[in-house]
């Protein structure tokens, strides 16, 4: 495993890492990293994904943002190097987004990549 906080991984804003910590502590675990992979699929060809993890892979990249620890297996590294996560809460949308500076184009959906 390795750890380490640089530009070249995955961030995570101030606003994802406040709501990551509210999700935790509803469900009461504090064994949770939030992972973060990209996988093939979607319409444009690779897909996101954020989801809880209590799992540590061989190759991982361990970052910590206030606390929140933010995993991405050694597959993803290339795909998300610098890519941004952050939470937005407006009356046109909320969740998580993605702000991935690798992505050629993307679907309409916001959710695949190429």
């Amino acid at each position: 495993m390795t750890v380490e906080a640089n530009t070249t991984s995955v961030q995570l804003t101030d606003a994802a890492a406040v709501k990551v910590k509210t999700l935790l502590d509803q469900e009461g675990r504090d064994d949770l990293n939030l992972r973060v992979a990209v996988q093939p699929g979607g319409c444009s060809g690779l897909k996101y994904q954020l989801f809880f993890d209590d799992r540590a892979m061989d190759g991982d990249v361990i970052n910590d943002f206030s606390g929140v620890k933010v995993v991405v297996d050694k597959m993803s590294v290339p795909y998300l190097s610098g890519a941004v996560v952050d939470f937005v809460d407006s009356i046109e949308k909320q969740g998580f987004t993605i702000d991935n500076p690798n992505a050629g184009g993307s679907c309409a959906c916001g959710d695949s990549f190429h």
